[in-house]
């Protein structure tokens, strides 16, 4: 072959490449630059939400006083001290949202309830197929077994979806999910949900599972009440050993960015569950606790990694703005040691104490902006407890702030005068002595109670006396009466005998 048709041969080879390297990169470059526009709509699409949703008005924020509170990118949201269930941020607090996976606090609270942790859960074919490859999940087959603790890990750490399914089974007996619903429904009921509706035990999708911001915060008071439950949001993976029913044992990572050593680690936080669906968008119910003041929040319909920095900006706001106060060091109007009309026996010199005291435990939260005196009260008398005298509700401009229990200081059988202490009770003479005799136990008298008795008896008694005395008086001078007029007619009658024998 001559160098001529060498060359040939080389150029239309090396034309050749170039065309299909040309034609390589024309469809490269149609598959990319019309995902760009894409990419730019979604995030356009966003922050159109985030903009929408940072403008919607906070109905806390209308309340006279009150402090301001942010402008957040969750269509809902809310803020509580979960004792005195006060409000303290308030955002569309009632707006029925797909709770996604926030779901899961509720099947895991009942799990906690209902079980013990070592119980042995086996996965059933339903509780696996029936959980979308696409969803979260941890890979369980059927047939394998995890226990009861370790399922809570699963659903609470890697959020894994047929680890639920296998719960409501194990509890209820049955693969018909709406019978755990029901008892999720039950329950949330009686922790004081209003608008709450769920059909399944994991957050899946459906039109017929819906919150709303406040009644996942009022699961949430019990949830984290739950301090092993707490712990677990927190931990950093699940790490199960093999097993003959978990033959590779499972290790996953949790991918929540609020917990402590993530990029949104939050210092005060005590537990947390995310959530996130394309309808339910992201989620986020958590607590926090800083100098001795707990709160929950919750935000929905919000956007990552948005979700994480208006949680962190709420609970910001809650510690600087408001406060814990305990109503026995604060209250004078109620001043039950002044009133001297409740005492209880003591001592033999008669130093009493109270019959009634606020109860030292119970406070109200209270926004730094406001005093004490501007909070308004009132007092119920229908307790419940026989141990309360009465119940002292705060509010200020409509807004609860929380109570105050009115207790009884001392036992029933504290009221009578004549008191003998508990058998060992150091200090009393009870018991033996040191030798092992048995001692008398001594009676301990409130002389104040014995004078009081005293002093109306002796008044009981005057005003008797005072009553006999005039009684007699009257009837002593009727008879009187009665003799003279007697005498008097006597003599009437002499004298007119007299005159007829003259």
């Amino acid at each position: 072959m001559s160098d001529f048709r060498r060359q040939f041969f080389r150029r239309k080879i090396l034309c050749t490449y170039i065309r299909i390297l040309a034609a390589a990169l024309c469809i490269w470059s149609l598959a990319l630059f019309p995902a760009v526009p894409a990419r730019a709509a979604a995030l356009s699409e966003t922050q159109q939400r985030l903009e929408e949703n940072r403008g919607l008005p906070v109905q806390s924020n209308e309340v006279p006083g009150w402090p301001a509170g942010p402008a957040i990118g969750a269509e809902s949201a809310i803020l509580i001290e979960p004792q005195t269930g006060t409000i303290l941020y308030s955002k569309n607090i009632h707006k029925q949202e797909y709770p996604a996976s926030t779901t899961k606090i509720l099947t895991t609270l009942i799990a906690a309830e209902q079980c013990q942790l070592d119980e042995i859960v086996t996965f059933s074919h339903d509780a696996v197929f029936d959980t979308p490859w696409d969803s979260s999940h941890i890979a369980m087959d059927v047939g394998q077994e995890l226990t009861m603790e370790q399922c809570l890990n699963a659903i609470l750490i890697r959020s894994a979806n047929e680890v639920c399914y296998a719960v409501a089974e194990h509890i209820t007996g049955t693969t018909d999910w709406q019978v755990f619903s029901d008892i999720m429904n039950d329950r949330a009921a009686e922790l004081g949900c209003l608008n709450t509706h769920f059909s399944n035990p994991n957050g899946l999708p459906a039109d017929d599972h819906y919150t709303t911001a406040y009644d996942l915060a009022m699961i949430g008071r019990a949830f984290f009440a739950n301090e092993m439950l707490c712990k677990i949001t927190l931990a950093p993976r699940i790490d199960f050993p093999p097993t003959d029913k978990l033959p590779l044992g499972k290790l996953e990572n949790n991918h929540m960015e609020i917990i402590p050593g993530r990029s949104y680690a939050y210092e005060y936080l005590t537990g947390c569950k995310t959530g996130y669906t394309d309808d339910a968008r992201s989620c986020l119910v958590s607590c926090a606790e800083k100098n001795g003041l707990r709160l929950i929040c919750v935000v929905m319909r919000d956007e990552a990694p948005y979700h994480y920095e208006d949680t962190i900006t709420l609970f910001e706001y809650g510690f600087s703005n408001f406060e814990k106060i305990y109503v026995s060091q604060a209250e004078t109007k109620y001043n039950i040691d002044n009133t001297g009309l409740f005492y209880s026996g003591n001592d033999i010199f008669g130093s009493s104490q109270p019959f009634l005291s606020l109860n030292k435990d119970d406070f109200i939260v209270l926004p730094r902006t406001i005093s004490f005196e501007d909070a308004e009260s009132s007092i119920s008398y229908e307790t419940g407890d026989e141990n309360q005298a009465a119940v002292i509700t705060y509010s200020y401009q409509g807004v609860a702030l929380g109570s105050v229990r009115v207790d009884f200081t001392a036992s029933r059988d504290d009221a009578s005068i004549f008191d003998a202490p508990p058998e060992g009770e150091e200090g009393t003479g009870s018991g033996t002595d040191k030798n092992g005799d048995s001692e008398k136990k001594p009676i301990f008298i409130n002389v104040r109670v014995i004078l009081i008795g005293c002093g109306v008896l002796g008044a009981l008694l005057v005003i008797w006396l005072i009553a006999h005395l005039v009684l007699k008086n009257y009837q002593i001078s009727t008879r009187s009466g009665r003799k003279s007029w007697r005498k008097r007619n006597r003599r009437r009658r002499r004298n007119s005998r007299r005159h007829r024998g003259l």
